[in-house]
Order: C-alpha cells, then sequence, then structure tokens
C-alpha cells in the first residue's frame, strides 16, 4: 500500500463535544465511539482540539457548571476509549499519543466565560487539562468583545490583559479566531508567546468579520503562530465549494507563508441536525454545510486537492505540521 499523501491531520476546532453535551443531557450516550472515532481516523486525524463552548442560555453563572460538565464528558470518553484516544496536557503526552497511535484530544475553550474575571479559575480549569482558550466567542465578555461587538472597536479589559499573561505563564495557547478586530490587535500587542486562529479564513476572499485581514495574518506568523483555514460556506465563499477553501489555503500560505496556515474545519452539519433540526429544514442555512464539507470523513478529498494546489511538503505541514509543531511548544 502507498503512504498516504497526508499522514499528519491536527483538526484545530471541532464542535463535537457541545453534541455530546446535548446529547448526554437527554439521556444519550455511546456516539463518540459509533460516530464520531470513525469519522476522526477516516479523517487521519492524529490530534484534535475539542472546544468547550458556552451556548446563549448558560451564560452568567452556569457558565462554569456547564464547562465542568463538558470536561467531565470529555473525560468519560477518553476512558471508555483509552486504546484509541488521549487528553494531552504536555507536549510528552502529545508525543505518546503518537507513539502509541491513539488521537491526542486537547481541550480548549471557545470563549472564556465560564471563567469571568477571576484568573484563580483559569489556573483551575488549567489544572483540570484546559490548553488552549479564547478570550471570547462573538459576544462580549468580562475580558474582551467578540467579533459581534466590532462596533465599539474595544480591545481586551485589564481583566484580559491579566489573563493573557497568566495563559502565557501556565503554558495555555491563546486563540484569537472571535475576537473583535481591536482585541486582536491587543493581544498582539500584549502577547509575548504564538498564538493561533484555531478557525479562521481570509477575509480578502470573503469579506466577513470572522475572517482575518492580510495584515492580521503577516502579524500572527510573525509571532510564530498558525491560522486554522475555517470551512464553514459563510466565511469562505458564495456558494461554498472545495476549490474555495483550497484557495483560502493557497492565499493563506502566500501571506503568512507555508509554516503558518493549518486546518480548523468546524464541522457543524452533524451538530445543528442533532440540536436544530427544523433550522435544518431551512435551505438558506443549509446552503453553508455543502457536500464535500459537513465532515471529517470528507477530509481526504479536500487534502487531494490541497496537495495539487501548493504540493505535497507543504499541503503536509497545513494538514497538520504546522500546528503539531505550535502546539508542542506552548504546552512544552
Amino acid at each position: 500500500m502507498p503512504e498516504p499523501r497526508h499522514p499528519q491531520v491536527v483538526d484545530l476546532h471541532n464542535d463535537l463535544l457541545s453534541e455530546l453535551s446535548f446529547e448526554r443531557d437527554r439521556g444519550r450516550s455511546g456516539r463518540f465511539g459509533s460516530f464520531w472515532l470513525p469519522q476522526l481516523r477516516a479523517a487521519g486525524v492524529t490530534a484534535q482540539v475539542l472546544p468547550v463552548f458556552t451556548e446563549d442560555y448558560f451564560v452568567g453563572e452556569g457558565a462554569l457548571r456547564r464547562c465542568l460538565l463538558t470536561i467531565d464528558l470529555a473525560e468519560e470518553l477518553a476512558s471508555a476509549h483509552a486504546d484509541d484516544v488521549l487528553i494531552c496536557r504536555t507536549a510528552a503526552d502529545l508525543d505518546a499519543a503518537a507513539e502509541s497511535g491513539r488521537i491526542a484530544l486537547i481541550l480548549a475553550f471557545e470563549g472564556l466565560e465560564p471563567v469571568g474575571a477571576d484568573l484563580g479559575v483559569l489556573r483551575t480549569l488549567y489544572r483540570l487539562g484546559v490548553r488552549v482558550a479564547s478570550l471570547t466567542w462573538n459576544r462580549r465578555t468580562m475580558l474582551a468583545d467578540g467579533a459581534g461587538e466590532d462596533a465599539t472597536r474595544a480591545g481586551l479589559t485589564e481583566a484580559g490583559v491579566a489573563a493573557i499573561a497568566e495563559m502565557t505563564r501556565l503554558g495555555m495557547v491563546v486563540d484569537i479566531s472571535h475576537l473583535s478586530e481591536s482585541g486582536f490587535w491587543h493581544v498582539h500587542d500584549v502577547a509575548t508567546r504564538p498564538y493561533i486562529a484555531t478557525h479562521s479564513s481570509c477575509r480578502a476572499l470573503r469579506d466577513h468579520r470572522r475572517n482575518l485581514t492580510d495584515e492580521q495574518i503577516r502579524v500572527l506568523a510573525s509571532r510564530g503562530g498558525v491560522m486554522g483555514i475555517n470551512f464553514y460556506g459563510e466565511f469562505v465563499a458564495d456558494p461554498p465549494t472545495l476549490a474555495a477553501v483550497v484557495d483560502h489555503i493557497r492565499h493563506a500560505v502566500e501571506v503568512a507563508g507555508e509554516d503558518h496556515v493549518a486546518l480548523g474545519p468546524d464541522y457543524v452539519w452533524d451538530y445543528f441536525e442533532i440540536t436544530d433540526p427544523r433550522g435544518m429544514a431551512d435551505p438558506e442555512f443549509t446552503k453553508w454545510m455543502p457536500p464535500g464539507l459537513r465532515r471529517p470523513e470528507e477530509l481526504p478529498a479536500l487534502l487531494d486537492l490541497v496537495v495539487d494546489a501548493v504540493g505535497p511538503g507543504i499541503a503536509g505541514k497545513v494538514a497538520g505540521g504546522n500546528a503539531w509543531r505550535v502546539l508542542r511548544d506552548v504546552l512544552g
């Protein structure tokens, strides 16, 4: 059998924990083993960043409780599938997962709503294994404004600056996806280690608030970070296609350099199919998740196009090598 064209895949953003939490709330379990694990294997995923997200109805004091239950869920599935996955807290853990053929799972926060402004909570969550965090989702928090609050032109709060410093001290990766543009530049001003965009695409190709400008991409790369290209169609093109995703990858490589582009697919088809079946009946909604961009099992077909577009060496870096390097560096 020939060697695979893209041997290592690191996915910087998959909301599968949110879907599994929804299922557990309704007394259902087993979907990680029956669905998600085969999907990750089919994609060739060697490392999966798992965001812990705070839905709108848990914002406030419910956020911390929800995140603790989600972390508990991650621990449960890792224990139940110990031969296949390993929650990784250090670079040594990443190496151990790779050597044993297990998928490295890295816990992350898609917004620090559970922390509020208390660094003691941040430290506690670090002890529980969280290793990647964005300060906010699209909304405003005690730390920063999200992309949905761009009009304020506000950067980080004093608590947000302190959180960046504490994350750096602990060895937690700072994620700027979902931050307002002013917040991005404030992070750039105060960060002293590489920071990443787990799931953002290129604004030069699709003018959307969730995408990064070329200037942002360049300075992120200058700090040694990576940007994970988001596959969600609204951030890619109208209509979204596999070729358009490849265009975003090619453009990011041209702007940032081949060592600073990664994958942050943000697969949401199955999440919404489980949590919002009425919404999935709306063609205006589902058009942003066309075939070929819906599930991890479809990733090899996209990566074949990436190999053709930028060559196997660069494609290997984009598929996993770049993200693996930065994760090992910061978690080391």
